[in-house]
């Protein structure tokens, strides 16, 4: 399978997952100092809904990457194209 070739959205992923990192470090934090079961289930949920994100973020940027390769789109399909998978994100976006 193809790597993510943009370096931008390389960055932003990277710094998705660096933030969620963050959280799991805070809830193990939590969970130490015997912090309230549900305080720790709704950091818990906020991770797992920035994973989530970051997932749906990689998923359409490989689609928009190989679209662009396999289907050889000009540089004027290119705006439709982002358009159309920005949709797309948006609706994934919404399945959690």
């Amino acid at each position: 399978m193809a790597q993510l070739q943009d370096e931008s959205s390389r960055t932003d992923i990277l710094n998705r997952l660096k933030r969620a990192e963050g959280q799991l470090r805070g809830i193990q934090r939590m969970l130490e100092a015997g912090e309230p079961c549900l305080d720790i289930a709704s950091q818990m949920a906020a991770v797992r809904k920035a994973l989530d994100s970051a997932y749906v973020r990689m998923t359409v940027c490989f689609m928009q990457q190989e679209m662009r390769a396999q289907l050889h789109l000009s540089d004027e399909d290119a705006p439709k194209l982002e358009a159309m998978l920005g949709d797309v994100q948006t609706l994934l976006g919404k399945v959690r």
